[in-house]
């Protein structure tokens, strides 16, 4: 067998490709998982040849759970990193040393927008991973971070990534022989919870015994969420009964307003919908591809202030939820605005 040499053994047919798999596997350097199974290998080093890594990088790196395929989070950073595409990643943990610390991790592609992506300790327990045997329960705050940078990479790379999932992920996904549950994160503009009381100061601690305990008040939200359910539906009982709900504007119902203009996009039977149709309208603003981000963020103040009267006149959860889908878009535009832009913003919002 002759094998080509670049920086190590690559084989260069599949009859080498074969017989490579074959050593190797008889091998006790390669992974438990490899050894004794030449077609697993041969599959293996096919995976990290379309990925971008050597025939051993990909057995180092690549490890199949539950019958599919997977990157380990340091390899999937390596190789978003070591494309052309990658402007850089940002990975920090936010709230550290309270009882919901939040993993964060900042995916920035040219061209485009940044992908942030989010997984709190407030997640991992809605997803049953909080306090498991294994990793999560040795290295929650490692294991955190590693979910945020799956979700942050499969988004802005997946043609890097070429639809490889993180090992520290799959792993937590129920095999074949056990009930599905779903693990996947909230978004963060839907995970909103009703302001309440604000709890007595807790002492910072990472003790996963001490944060189930705090994370018990919890169910004074859900508790509040659903009154505020129960009273939703009692208004639309009136307004089912009557035509015109008990605290519109007038038969015609709730005008969605656009900056400059007299003219309303639309009216809406209910608050509740025109809380819909504005968060609507926010996120295309925020999207909208052809204008600079500084114009966004322009569009964006200008749209909530020409709404501001209504938006004060949603329910309090709802509004909560609304003004931070508001500031994460800001935060968002913001992180992609040049130095030179930021300067701009920052001089304009002073003279404001």
């Amino acid at each position: 067998m002759q094998l080509t040499t670049h920086r190590g053994f690559a084989p260069a047919t599949l009859t080498e490709a074969m017989q490579f798999s074959e050593h190797l596997a008889s091998s006790s350097m390669v992974p438990k998982q490899y050894q004794g199974k030449p077609a697993d290998i041969l599959v293996c080093v096919q995976w990290g040849y379309e990925i971008g890594l050597a025939p051993m990088q990909a057995l180092q790196n690549i490890a199949v759970i539950n019958g599919k395929p997977s990157v380990y989070g340091d390899a999937a950073l390596a190789l978003v990193q070591a494309s052309p595409l990658c402007e850089g990643i940002d990975e920090h943990i936010e709230n550290e040393g309270t009882p919901n610390p939040v993993a964060v991790c900042i995916a920035r592609r040219k061209g485009r927008m940044p992908v942030i992506a989010r997984f709190s300790v407030e997640d991992a327990k809605r997803a049953g991973l909080w306090g498991k045997q294994g990793p999560w329960q040795a290295y929650p705050k490692r294991m955190l971070q590693m979910r945020a940078r799956g979700f942050a990479l499969r988004d802005a790379f997946p043609d890097v990534l070429k639809g490889l999932i993180t090992a520290e992920e799959a792993q937590d996904y129920p095999s074949d022989d056990r009930p599905a549950r779903d693990i996947t994160p909230r978004n963060p503009l839907d995970a909103i919870k009703p302001a309440i009381p604000a709890p007595p100061p807790v002492m910072e601690t990472s003790d996963p015994v001490v944060i189930e305990q705090v994370f018990a008040a919890d169910q004074a939200a859900e508790d509040a969420a659903a009154d505020q359910a129960e009273a939703d539906a009692e208004r639309e009982a009136i307004i089912a009964e009557s035509g015109e709900p008990p605290d519109s504007d007038g038969p015609g119902g709730y005008p969605l307003r656009v900056p400059g203009s007299d003219v309303y996009l639309g009216l809406y039977p209910t608050l509740a919908e025109w809380a819909d149709a504005y968060d609507a309208l926010g996120d295309k603003t925020a999207r909208a591809g052809r204008a600079g981000a500084r114009t966004r963020m322009t569009k964006l103040r200008e749209l909530r202030e020409c709404n501001e009267e209504l938006l004060q006149r949603v329910d309090l959860v709802r509004k909560t939820a609304l003004m931070a889908a508001y500031s994460q878009r800001l935060a968002a535009l913001g992180a992609a605005l040049t130095p030179e832009e930021r300067e701009a913003e920052a001089a304009s919002r002073k003279v404001a």
